[in-house]
């Protein structure tokens, strides 16, 4: 097609007009912004008071959007990540990648450069209203606390059930004999004691049935192999107190005050009210969820569950929490 000189200077200013159009720049958006910067005071105020230490862990996210990342607060990321600026809500640097993370992840793994950040989605993605999505962050801010603790990836691969693994997919992966009826029986009995024992927190009749859970945990013990131990042991120590953590911040903030900014997201509950939500849920789940059923998540609320008893009978269980590796039991002798 043979095109006039008018034809061909209406094409190059349609080119020209492309290349001077800008292009849209990815952005936080402000209700994101809000809800990590409560987690970030939140952790600030209170941390310390929780965990010895904590407030020395840096508190690095990549929050996963439908189409970008957004990295928060880290120190030295790597060249995929564009410098957005510092932003003036958060108070430090933000960059930015396209979304290569699952949309729904609520995790913590050394993501950027050997960083341990907490790699997690929007709330609408993840399916968490903000109290929730804000207490979540702080759940895994206390595994940044763990994972970044001295020799403790060596040490868990030196409880020898890896498999060889050295990616930490074992932890999640682990053969555990969920479906032997033997142990899933004695689990259920181990279980059903330890939630009366929580009922009994308060009670001259506390000692009774807490002895009565320590026999019920030595018969569950009984019927596992020693690596099975491990592995349950193990889930209980690291998730189950990740676990207790949210409950611990919920218990410290029953008076605080919100920023007023996130108090008006339509979706916040007060902490006060989501801790009654909270306690209500987890400690039905230590025997609602079953081995048999739902497998590795049981294990959670029960070693939630564990660390209630803990703190009665050790009050400064904590203080070694870091060093008393990888089994609650330790705790109690």
């Amino acid at each position: 097609m043979k095109l006039n000189r008018l034809s061909v200077f209406v094409i190059l200013l349609l080119l020209l007009s492309l290349e001077v159009i800008p292009q849209t720049i990815p952005k936080l958006r402000q209700a994101d912004k809000l809800r990590i910067k409560e987690a970030m005071l939140i952790a600030d105020a209170y941390g310390e008071q929780i965990w010895r230490g904590i407030s020395e862990t840096p508190f690095v996210i990549i929050l996963i959007t439908d189409e970008h990342e957004f990295l928060i607060n880290h120190p030295y990321p790597s060249n995929d990540f564009t410098l957005l600026g510092k932003d003036d809500v958060l108070e430090t640097d933000i960059y930015v990648r396209p979304q290569q993370f699952n949309k729904q992840f609520l995790a913590t793994f050394p993501a950027v450069n050997g960083v341990n950040c907490v790699v997690i989605g929007t709330p609408e993605n993840t399916g968490l209203n903000s109290t929730q999505w804000i207490i979540t962050l702080l759940h895994e801010h206390f595994h940044q606390y763990q994972f970044t603790s001295p020799n403790y990836q060596q040490d868990a691969l030196a409880l020898g059930i890896s498999g060889g693994d050295e990616s930490g997919m074992w932890q999640l992966n682990y053969p555990f004999p969920y479906e032997d009826s033997l142990i899933v029986s004695k689990y259920a009995a181990y279980t059903e004691q330890l939630l009366k024992t929580i009922e009994h927190l308060d009670r001259d009749t506390f000692n009774e049935h807490y002895k009565k859970q320590q026999k019920a945990h030595q018969d569950f013990k009984a019927t596992l192999k020693e690596n099975d131990y491990k592995y349950m042991a193990f889930q209980w120590y690291q998730e189950g107190v990740a676990r207790y953590t949210e409950y611990a911040f919920l218990e410290l903030l029953e008076d605080y005050k919100p920023l007023e900014a996130v108090k008006a997201l339509e979706d916040f509950i007060p902490y006060k009210a989501y801790k009654e939500e909270f306690t209500k849920l987890h400690l039905s789940n230590v025997v609602k969820l079953t081995l048999y059923e739902h497998k590795r998540l049981a294990i959670y609320d029960v070693g939630f569950a564990q660390t209630l008893v803990i703190r009665k009978v050790n009050p400064q269980w904590s203080q070694t929490y870091l060093s008393d590796k990888f089994d609650l039991q330790l705790f109690l002798k």
